[in-house]
């Protein structure tokens, strides 16, 4: 190897592949990439220096597949309102605080669902952000639904009697993917309501085809089995939230290959605080949150067993709901749905780096980008470790939170 290979023995070595852990190893890195897994004891090592790790486990990068950056997870209505109505310039600010939340707690890319007035994609390609974050945004810019229809604080409606694939590709032409809103939200109110669709099939199946034509994948919020149904028969790239969308559409996903991420920690975050604090009507409204919350975990159940790809997405920026501390929470949530820790990571890691189309991240395997994560912590209790993050390496290269920003 050359001299300049950086070597980690660590303790525990969790690649992203969704393989068991395996022990004992050493991961090499030279010129930003993972250059080869080995032994403590190949002769290749000799002479060479190895940084001791041993007491850690190495797990990759982490991305939040869904993620709202101009929102925070206060539930302080005052808050809420002011960030809501603040201009780019606070919004701005408020965007790069929540990428170091994310950075603090191993999440290396974002995957944004959408604000009303395309301010993160803005951020993304402002020239004044130097030097750029080292989190990696993918940005919907500002999602459609329909008119009339739940979606204002992420999107902006169809107008009336335009055609949703030309409301769509009017604007926020540097988007990475097309964000549609195609069910009412997740009732809190009421167990297993279901809202009718925003769109029909042809609008839905022409969007996404145009998107596809521009090398846009469409991420779909849909909650219910008829707005699943239409999206997955569109040919979306994911199925974003997809409560009460039944064993039929899962495994319609299945077939098709279509990504699902769950953001289950919505409904304990909010049924955490209306526990806590009550609601201002009913305060049984709390366990209609959780009841919500054990079907969900029954269909990311049901999901690894059809072989659904799911990846790791907390809707971060929800009520409740705080940027990169919440990842934590929504591993947790798979590991108690039946997902091994492995699983669970590589659904926050590889399937994630695939839906945004970062091919080379997601794994610690020989030639991908040299992005991971140290905790002291066996691999069986890293998701409850992510706040203790004691290492990061991102494309090769030891960082503390003080340099990365």
């Amino acid at each position: 190897m050359r001299s300049t290979t950086m070597a980690y023995h660590v303790g525990w070595l969790i690649d992203g592949t969704g393989k068991p852990a395996v022990e004992n190893r050493v991961v090499a890195v030279n010129d930003g990439r993972i250059q080869e897994i080995l032994d403590p004891e190949n002769p290749q090592l000799e002479g060479m220096a190895v940084i001791d790790w041993s007491d850690c486990t190495v797990f990759p990068a982490l991305i939040d597949s869904h993620v709202h950056l101009v929102m925070s997870g206060t539930v302080e209505p005052t808050f809420r309102r002011k960030q809501l109505n603040s201009g780019y310039t606070d919004r701005r600010e408020i965007i790069a605080k929540h990428l170091r939340q994310h950075l603090d707690s191993g999440v290396l890319a974002v995957r944004d669902g959408g604000d009303h007035n395309g301010d993160t994609l803005r951020y993304k390609w402002d020239p004044a952000n130097h030097p750029p974050s080292m989190v990696t945004i993918a940005s919907a810019g500002r999602a459609r639904h329909a008119l009339g229809r739940y979606g204002k604080l992420i999107a902006i409606p169809v107008g009336e009697g335009e055609v949703l694939a030309n409301s769509a590709f009017g604007a926020d032409s540097k988007r990475d993917h097309l964000k549609l809103v195609n069910s009412g939200l997740n009732s809190l109110t009421q167990y297993g309501v279901e809202t009718p669709p925003q769109f029909n099939e042809n609008e839905l199946a022409t969007a996404v085809a145009a998107a596809r034509r521009r090398g846009q994948p469409t991420m779909v919020h849909a909650n219910g089995r008829l707005p699943v149904k239409q999206a997955v028969d569109a040919g979306c790239a994911s199925i974003e939230h997809g409560f009460f969308m039944g064993r039929d559409n899962l495994c319609r996903m299945a077939d098709k290959g279509v990504v699902w991420v769950p953001t289950a920690v919505t409904m304990k975050a909010y049924g955490d605080f209306l526990k806590t604090q009550g609601h201002r009507s009913d305060t049984s409204f709390a366990e209609v949150s959780l009841k919500n919350l054990e079907h969900q975990l029954e269909q990311i159940a049901m999901a690894r067993q059809l072989g659904v790809t799911l990846a790791v997405g907390t809707d971060a920026g929800s009520p409740g709901v705080h940027h990169g501390q919440s990842l934590k929470a929504e591993l947790q949530l798979f590991v108690a749905a039946g997902f091994s820790v492995e699983g669970a990571i590589r659904s926050a890691s590889r399937n994630g780096a695939l839906l945004m189309g970062l091919t080379e991240r997601g794994k610690i395997v020989a030639g991908m980008r040299a992005d991971f994560m140290a905790v002291k912590a066996s691999p069986e209790h890293v998701p409850d470790a992510l706040h203790q993050i004691v290492h990061r390496v991102i494309e090769g290269r030891v960082m503390d939170l003080a340099t990365a920003f």
